[in-house]
């Protein structure tokens, strides 16, 4: 079954109220960061690739017959951390041996669409409750593989208490290994709280045009 983005942040928000650690400051005049929505270790995630995600979400729900527009407010907030948190998950799994194959996740969606009643339904379904749009399904399904695979790899079911415990933990560890920078339009990402939260820290110079 979909293991919702709402578990996952569910999971992510385990560990609310401890301190944030304040990574912005070292880099703020960096070339990484012009055009950039976040910088993840060495990987640059750009404004236009949020940009591009958010439109085709905003197209999907508005092509869908009778469908309310996709929300606005905090949209693009939510697409940097499921980008961010994608680079995070994919430095956890790494630091374990695990991977997730293309296979495995044409599987599980298939198994899901026939569940759903096709392809189809299984679209509709991501596009209204989890705000995927059709070409982010592979995606999608890649993240949530893997929180499963680091949930299995400490002898712990995904669903239960002591697999979200192995999720957070191992999410703040690779977190907090990583060099993340975000652009603070989006906020600031705090490990320990595997999110997004807000913040006043200076990203370019107060004289910069590029946001």
């Amino acid at each position: 079954m979909i293991r919702t983005r709402s578990a996952a942040r569910r999971t992510a928000q385990a560990v609310a109220g401890l301190s944030l650690a304040v990574l912005l400051a070292a880099c703020a005049n960096t070339p990484a960061h012009q055009g950039a929505a976040a910088v993840v270790g060495d990987e640059r995630i750009s404004v236009a690739t949020v940009e591009a995600k958010v439109a085709a979400v905003r197209d999907a729900s508005a092509a869908r017959p009778g469908a309310a527009r996709a929300e606005q407010a905090g949209l693009a907030r939510r697409t940097v951390a499921e980008l961010v948190l994608d680079r995070v998950l994919a430095k956890a799994l790494t630091d374990r041996g695990l991977t997730v194959s293309a296979t495995e996740v044409a599987q599980a969606r298939e198994a899901d669409a026939k569940l759903l009643g096709g392809p189809d339904q299984l679209a509709a379904e991501l596009l209204g409750k989890q705000g995927v749009p059709a070409v982010g399904i592979d995606d999608f399904y890649r993240q949530q593989l893997g929180l499963q695979k680091l949930a299995t790899a400490d002898g712990q079911d995904a669903r239960s208490a002591g697999g979200d415990e192995a999720i957070r933990k191992a999410l703040v560890t690779a977190g907090t290994a990583l060099r993340i920078e975000v652009n603070p339009r989006y906020g600031h990402w705090d490990p320990a709280q595997i999110g997004l939260t807000d913040t006043a820290d200076d990203w370019l110079p107060t004289n910069s045009t590029l946001y």
